[in-house]
């Protein structure tokens, strides 16, 4: 399965509940608000163009108040004050966040808390905010695609395992688990390309470090074996595809063809592993990891060598 996202907007509840931690952010109104989307990988500081009435803010772009802004807000007459709140939570703005630890005068709090629009504080300092902020958005809000297989980190490399559904890439992905592999994604992975030639791959919030084990039914692998065994995202470093046994396929047995997968016009090294009873998978993959890891370090090292 494949999915293409141009449109990849994402709700408030998604930023407070995987990113709350890292951001230092404290909900102190518009809880109901959590639903409303996050469009724009860029956050903006309205500054003192708070006290215009026509004030253009951009919809689904998060607005940060800093000191400024709430020296600014405190020094208007009351009646402005609940008109200016009123305005600021009309414009469709996803979210505001309250840097430095400040506290949130009560005109804006009702106003956010009336129309049901999340409002934020952090004791993270403006510029620092804006930085984290946007580095977050931009990696989310990336076009992506979406594939049906299982995302692990391996012996320090990133991997996709493919396959179709039942051939075992969720035992495979288990299996390896228990010999201190990482999960990240199963059954659904999210790809974003960042910039030229990276590719990040992450599952959906929702079903975050779940894996569903046939027999068993679905199980939270960050809770049966800690938060050692699991990631919220890794970068792609190879592709390797789980393919039902065929004897009269051709399979690479010297190990020379060098074959490599596309993903959003990235290319990454790829592997097909022929599947069929009795054959320990997951001790395949592992060898194929560590072999690729040999490559790349043989390969970097030629690389050294010639530039010297």
């Amino acid at each position: 399965m494949q999915r293409s996202n141009a449109n990849s907007a994402f709700k408030v509840r998604e930023l407070y509940k995987s990113w709350s931690k890292d951001l230092g952010l404290n909900l102190v109104a518009g809880r109901k608000g959590l639903n409303r989307n996050i469009k724009l990988d860029r956050v903006q500081k309205p500054g003192l163009r708070m006290i215009d009435s026509n004030i253009q803010l951009e919809e689904g772009k998060i607005q940060i108040f800093g000191r400024t802004e709430l020296n600014f807000f405190e020094s208007l007459p009351p009646i402005k004050q609940k008109k200016i709140a009123g305005v600021l939570a009309e414009k469709g703005i996803p979210c505001y966040i309250i840097s430095k630890g400040l506290n949130p005068p009560d005109p804006l709090r009702r106003a956010f808390e009336k129309r049901n629009v999340a409002l934020f504080v952090t004791d993270l300092h403006t510029g620092r905010l804006i930085s984290a902020l946007n580095y977050i958005l931009e990696e989310r809000l990336a076009p992506f695609i979406t594939k049906h297989g299982v995302l692990m980190e391996i012996h320090s490399l990133g991997v996709l395992i493919l396959g179709k559904s039942g051939i075992g890439k969720s035992e495979c992905a288990l299996d390896l688990i228990l010999r201190g592999s990482k999960l990240i994604a199963d059954d659904i992975v999210e790809i974003r390309r960042i910039g030229v030639s990276k590719l990040m791959g992450s599952g959906p919030w929702n079903i975050r470090h779940l894996m569903e084990i046939r027999g068993i039914g679905i199980v939270n692998i960050k809770d049966l074996f800690g938060t050692t065994s699991v990631m919220d995202k890794r970068e792609i470093d190879m592709v390797i595809e789980m393919s039902q046994w065929n004897p009269e396929e051709n399979y690479d047995r010297l190990g020379l063809d060098q074959k490599s997968y596309k993903v959003m016009d990235v290319e990454v090294p790829y592997l097909v592993i022929p599947v069929s009873p009795g054959r320990n998978t997951s001790t395949v993959v592992d060898v194929a990891v560590r072999n690729q890891l040999i490559k790349k370090k043989d390969k970097s090292a030629a690389v050294e060598d010639f530039s010297r």
